[in-house]
């Protein structure tokens, strides 16, 4: 792990899963202009036109159930949102305060605290281990 301005750079799935645990506190991961762009603390749901109490994020930290390797679940969950980067969008991880729940039941998280910054690597790396371990669109 590296310094990429105040916020720690990931280069890896496994620095990642090393980072969350160190944290002690459930961690999301968004992206956005980073957290500087995000200083205003909330989203607005682009369908209804509504502002959210909170910043839309989605979990890194492992449910209890999952019973693979934590590399595994983040591999899913960067899958699942990474293409809400791209440009001057990036994946960046954060912890903070639950709020309540955006319209994909996604957390709203006030009172932030930007951890970490995702290199595009570590989305690569989601990619291959997301399609060696899953099976992507089985219902």
């Amino acid at each position: 792990m590296a310094r990429d301005g105040g916020m720690v750079a990931i280069g890896s799935l496994r620095e990642l899963a090393e980072l969350l645990g160190l944290l002690g506190a459930p961690a999301y991961v968004r992206f956005s202009g980073g957290p500087e762009a995000d200083a205003a603390g909330t989203s607005v749901d682009k369908e209804s036109g509504c502002t959210l109490p909170g910043l839309s994020v989605n979990p890194l930290t492992p449910e209890p159930w999952w019973d693979r390797p934590a590399e595994h679940w983040l591999a899913r969950q960067l899958c699942q949102y990474a293409h809400l980067g791209g440009g001057e969008r990036f994946g960046w991880v954060l912890t903070g305060d639950v709020v309540g729940r955006g319209p994909d039941s996604e957390p709203l998280v006030r009172e932030f605290r930007a951890v970490a910054r995702l290199a595009s690597g570590v989305l690569d790396e989601a990619e291959r281990v997301y399609a060696a371990v899953f099976d992507p669109g089985r219902v």
